[in-house]
């Protein structure tokens, strides 16, 4: 039974399975106050993994193959800015998949990294704290770590000032306008010196 339940992940964040979001667990989704859901499904899971209440709740429908090799990095920023969205009004959302292990967990988990600029392992840490089962495939797990780097990164540009950062682009910038003028003005004396020759 402990399976099978969705978990409040942050308050408002909800993490389960699809039996969850199923059209007989209205009542419960509706008593526990969710009003978005993200659904996860690989196309063909799509008989079978549909949003049940598309007139009752916001849905964000996600076409992710819970494959090692599946880009599921693309998915992180719709789903963040849903969820953003969706908390910031007051509402609760739910996050799942088929069986909320792997695809619909590495999203929460990478909504935590981005959000509370928490490393992958202690996001990974707060997420099975709350449901233990939870288990992205490999893929995922070395995705989620790539994107410590990216948001990290982004985090980064997002605290400096505008001025730091025009600082910071120029430098960057610098070395490269000045090797490309060097390498313009070699091909323009190669042109003279062609243009010579040849008359």
């Amino acid at each position: 039974i402990l399976l099978d339940q969705r978990r409040e992940i942050l308050p408002g964040l909800f993490l389960g399975p699809y039996s969850a979001a199923m059209k007989s667990k209205l009542p419960i989704l509706e008593t526990q106050g969710i009003t978005h859901i993200v659904c996860v499904r690989q196309d063909i899971e799509a008989n079978f993994i549909k949003p049940n209440f598309p007139h009752t709740f916001r849905y964000l429908v996600l076409d992710i193959a819970d494959n090692p090799v599946e880009n599921i990095i693309r998915f992180f920023p719709m789903t963040k800015e849903f969820i953003d969205s969706c908390l910031a009004t007051g509402g609760k959302v739910l996050v799942h998949g088929n069986a909320g292990i792997s695809r619909s967990a590495a999203l929460v988990i990478a909504y935590l990294m981005e959000t509370f600029g928490m490393k992958y392992r202690d996001a990974f840490s707060h997420v099975q704290e709350r449901r233990f089962c939870i288990n992205p495939n490999v893929g995922f797990v070395h995705q989620l770590q790539e994107y410590e780097a990216i948001y990290l990164a982004k985090l980064t540009i997002k605290m400096m000032s505008p001025m730091q950062l025009g600082r910071s682009f120029l430098q960057a910038g610098m070395p490269g306008s000045r090797k490309r003028s060097l390498e313009e003005d070699e091909d323009f004396g190669a042109m003279q010196v062609t243009a010579a020759q040849n008359g």
